[in-house]
């Protein structure tokens, strides 16, 4: 059994004499015996050695251990071990079998031995040779054997000794085992007993003790509460007095002492210092800034301070957006209190957005004011002595006092732009976390006077123009503004379509300062003077809001009540407050019976009660003119609705526009829209006619075909479908384009009762240029606000738009002229005339009866349409010219369709037209009469020679071919040639080529 386990484990193991490592014998023949009771490799411990003693001296072991292994070796293999040492042997040709042995076998244990022989053998087998090898290998394992023996009995007498100290050991590291846990039982006796009960009243007695004297320390301190230049004082005297007896020890510890007290005051310095940010109180910074002077430090004090305002800044807005947002989320969550101020101002509500900027505003002007007034201070006691401050200490000189003035002046004056960039910084991001765009116009304006005030606070602060600030309000305004605007213009679209051209009935007095939405025109836009505050003349210096506020309350306090008094929605009451008022502004105004008291004396303002500033007798009323249809009305101004609408749409855009002057030019672009809008819709409804121009009276200026055409390719959608192909430009230029308005069906412009709609025609009409004069009057506020670059628009829209508007009179109202008389019934009735009489008649035709009564009828009319609405006199005055010009051109255009005619034929001509102006004088004001040389000169035409007629059929262009061609042929033909007919001919032909 040995023999078999030394074959696969010996030459791994020894050191057998040839060079060739191996393991220790001793260490060997334990794992031999371990490899024998059938473990897998050998004891690593000095314990598991102990069974290699019973194999020597089984009498000698103690351990329980080394005992039970001993007694498990097999006693015939150890006599086997013993026998084969025992053996005679040739100690030479044991060592040279021992070296014959193969190196590979002295390698790793990890070495396999048996697949290394199998892998040895040769293809075919010879069993002698085996057999051979076999004894070789056999008579090297015997060698092996013997060696190994040897070498183990060699060293048997230490290993014995070696044993008995170790099992020595072990007895006595049992023994301190025992002691320590003894030990350890009667420490934690005296602990619980002793130590905890008596010690620690000892200790409690002794923290009694010195809270005492801390209580003593404490109330004599109390005295020098705050006193800062008073404790620094003492101890500054406290430290020269000892100075002198510096070499005893105990005056060194009391200047250590009292150094670490001057260390302790700085602290608290440095605190009380922190305090000043958010109120600033005059006798606890003098307190300050004495006790730094006495110690030397004023310039580190600025450093601090300003270090603490930037720290007070950034808390202040923390603490106020926090505050809001832990509100309106409802709970405590701490999640709030981990974001950065960025993202905790994406959670702001729009609900809290206001008053959270009113408050944040509010914080931080607390922090701006304390910071004016810290300068105020500095400002004040430079000229101050400061020697008494500082007396009993190191004095500074002059020039290091001076020194620290600069240095604190440039310092403070370094910081008023520092910190005012801190806090635009931080209401930017206030401002950009949250999108306005869903507000409404009143909150959004709100928010703009804010920022507007809090602007004006920079300006005041450090001169600063807010660019940060104006930057982040003018991309809220601009998106806000856009969609604002697009939206006004589809509702004004939808308030023209539904406008039925009903009178609005106003005071006589009426103005768009009335309205509250043009009250910011009649207050000083700066809102830090008060009226009681008001300067005593023009050369008084401003207050400034740090100046009003300094002494208490908040510039931003104010807002909210301004807020409150805006509370008149935008479309409300149109100055009445019952449907019975509203129907007395309408009803007829027959007799005095009809017309209540009010309006006998003028219209009284239903909000206010104002009575009318003059009332109007009726002999006054009796006095007027004929033609000024307004006979039974007060002069009020003419507008509807929709024009009041317009005016308080401006009204809210100027006040955008003057909170945020650098959008003031898409503010007044927006403006100039809605009233080029309602200037096409007029036109649109009222005066599009293709036969107007036909007359060739140039009733449409150049300027005014420019304007509506300007008006149509920018301003309005003429398509009915979206084309899919169409381009992203194209289509974002029709999102800026709105369609054209439609007239209600409501109006009937087609009744001649009504003179074809003449009253509905007189309130839109007016309505435009009373909307022009306010236009006019707001032209210098809006030239005032617009930037220079941009002041040619400005001027354009006035010379080419607003100037315009009066124009349209003429093409509205010569559609009424030219159907309210029957022209046509008068030519038919002129071509039953015979003009080629031979007597001189001495009465006039019938047609010009006929023309009178027509005028007359349209008089009548105009009386009637006026009971309704006050017809103005410009207005009267157009629709009687163009009525007259149209029938005296009739009147032209009958006579050249006459056949024949004599001289007397003439003179009856000029007959019928003197009684037809003779009885039209008297119904119409009107002088001189329009186109009455138009009729005279065509009608003393015939009597003209040949060469005069020539000369001036050339400089009568007014007529028509037709008018000068029925001249020269029927009137002249009686007294001039053939041939000088034709030259005549020749010459109209001629003028009238150009046009052709």
């Amino acid at each position: 059994m040995l023999g078999k386990l030394l074959n696969f484990s010996v030459p791994h193991c020894l050191h057998l004499g040839n060079g060739k490592s191996s393991c220790q014998p001793l260490r060997m023949l334990v794992w031999i015996n371990h490899r024998t009771q059938g473990l897998k490799s050998p004891p690593e411990s000095l314990s598991d050695l102990g069974a290699i003693e019973s194999l020597r001296v089984p009498g000698k072991m103690t351990g329980a251990g080394i005992t039970s292994l001993g007694s498990q070796v097999n006693k015939c293999k150890w006599e086997e071990f013993r026998e084969l040492r025992e053996q005679p042997t040739d100690p030479q040709a044991e060592q040279e079998l021992i070296n014959s042995i193969e190196q590979i076998y002295f390698s790793s244990d990890s070495f396999d031995i048996v697949k290394y022989e199998l892998e040895k053998l040769p293809p075919v087998l010879n069993l002698q040779e085996l057999e051979e090898y076999r004894d070789k290998l056999k008579q090297q394992q015997a060698a092996v054997s013997r060696k190994v023996a040897d070498l183990i009995l060699e060293k048997q007498p230490a290993y014995v000794k070696e044993l008995e100290r170790v099992t020595s050991l072990q007895t006595g590291l049992q023994l301190a085992a025992v002691i320590c846990t003894n030990g350890r039982r009667h420490l934690n006796i005296a602990k619980e007993g002793f130590t905890q009960a008596s010690l620690g009243l000892l200790a409690n007695q002794r923290k009694r003790q010195l809270l005492i004297g801390l209580l003593q320390s404490l109330r004599t301190i109390k005295t020098l509460e705050e006193d800062y230049p008073g404790a620094i004082q003492l101890c500054l005297e406290c430290q020269k007095a000892a100075s002198t007896f510096k070499h005893y020890s105990c005056i060194s510890e009391l200047n250590s002492k009292l150094q670490d007290t001057l260390e302790q005051i700085e602290e608290q310095l440095d605190v009380a210092l922190s305090k000043i940010c958010k109120n600033f109180d005059i006798n606890h910074y003098t307190k300050v800034q004495q006790a730094y002077r006495l110690l030397g430090k004023t310039q580190t004090a600025m450093d601090q301070l300003h270090m603490h305002f930037t720290q007070a800044i950034h808390n202040t807005v923390f603490q106020v957006v926090l505050g809001y947002v832990e509100l309106c989320a409802g709970n405590t969550d701490t999640k709030f209190q981990k974001l950065q101020y960025k993202d905790l101002c994406t959670h702001i509500t729009p609900d809290s957005y206001i008053p959270c900027l009113a408050d944040l505003c509010k914080a931080l002007w607390e922090v701006m004011l304390s910071y004016y007034r810290t300068m105020e201070w500095h400002e004040k006691h430079d000229n101050e002595d400061t020697t008494s401050a500082s007396e009993g200490s190191n004095m500074m000189s002059t020039e290091e006092t001076n020194f620290d003035r600069g240095y604190i002046k440039k310092k403070l004056e370094h910081g008023l732009t520092r910190i005012w960039q801190d806090v635009q910084l931080k209401v930017k991001t206030y401002l950009l976390g949250t999108d306005l765009s869903i507000f409404k116009y009143d909150d959004f304006i709100f928010v703009l006077d804010i920022i507007s005030r809090l602007m004006q606070v920079g300006e005041e602060f450090c001169g600063s123009k807010s660019e940060v600030l104006q930057e982040s309000i003018r991309k809220q305004s601009v998106n806000y503004f856009k969609n604002y605007h697009r939206t006004r213009l589809d509702e004004l679209r939808m308030f023209l379509e539904n406008e039925t051209w009903e009178l609005c009935p106003v005071k006589s007095n009426f103005s768009i300062l009335q309205l509250h939405e043009f009250k910011f025109m009649e207050q000083s836009r700066s809102p830090s003077v008060s009226p009681s505050k008001q300067p005593a003349s023009a050369s008084s210096k401003t207050v400034t809001l740090f100046e009003q506020y300094c002494s208490g309350g908040n510039p931003f306090e104010i807002q909210a009540n301004h807020k409150d008094e805006e509370t008149e929605d935008v479309l409300a009451s149109n100055g009445y407050e019952s449907d019975e008022q509203e129907k007395s502004a309408y009803q007829e105004y027959d007799s005095d019976s009809d017309v209540p008291e009010e309006l006998k004396r003028d219209y009284v303002d239903e909000q206010t009660g104002d009575a009318p500033v003059k009332s109007i007798s009726r002999e006054t009323l009796k006095s007027r003119k004929k033609s000024d249809y307004s006979l039974n009305k007060v002069n009020a101004p003419i507008l509807t609705n929709t024009t009041l609408n317009v005016i308080r749409l401006v009204g809210k855009y100027m006040q955008m526009m003057n909170i945020l002057k650098p959008i003031a030019f898409d503010v007044i672009h927006f403006m100039s829209q809605l009233f080029d809008y309602y200037l096409y819709a007029i036109y649109t409804f009222f005066g599009r006619n293709d036969s107007l121009e036909s007359t060739g009276l140039g009733l449409s200026s150049s300027r005014l075909r420019t304007t509506l055409n300007r008006i149509q390719e920018s301003l309005i959608d003429l398509e009915v479908s979206v084309d899919p192909t169409a381009t992203l430009t194209a289509a974002e230029e029709r999102k800026e384009k709105v369609p054209s308005p439609h007239l209600s069906h409501l109006v009937v412009l087609t009744s001649g009762d009504t003179l074809y709609g003449l009253a509905e025609r007189v309130v839109a009409t007016e309505s435009l240029v009373f909307l022009a004069e306010q236009f006019e009057f707001l032209q210098p506020h809006l030239d005032a606000v617009m930037p220079a670059a941009k002041k040619p628009f400005l001027q354009q829209f006035y010379s080419q738009t607003v100037s315009t508007a009066s124009e349209l009179r003429k093409p509205i109202y010569w559609i009424v002229a030219g159907k309210a008389i029957d022209y046509e019934q008068m030519l038919l009735l002129m071509a039953n005339v015979k003009w080629d009489v031979k007597e001189i008649m001495s009465q006039h035709n019938v047609y010009v009866d006929a023309l009178l009564k027509e005028f007359e009828q349209f008089n009548r009319r105009l009386n009637e349409v006026s009971k309704r609405v006050r017809i103005p006199l410009p207005v009267s005055n157009i629709l009687w010219e163009h009525c007259i010009r149209l029938a005296n051109r009739t009147i032209v255009e009958g006579y050249a369709n006459v056949k024949k005619c004599s001289n007397e034929g003439r003179a009856l001509m000029q007959l019928d037209f003197q009684q037809f102006l003779m009885k039209l004088e008297k119904l119409t004001d009107i002088r001189p009469i329009p186109d009455k040389e138009f009729v005279e000169t065509y009608i003393k035409a015939y009597y003209l020679t040949e060469n005069d007629m020539e000369r001036w059929i050339k400089e009568h262009r007014e007529y028509s071919m037709k008018q000068l061609t029925n001249l020269v042929n029927v009137c002249l033909g009686s007294h001039i040639n053939k041939k000088a007919r034709q030259k005549l001919l020749a010459a109209i032909d001629d003028i009238d080529r150009p046009k052709r």
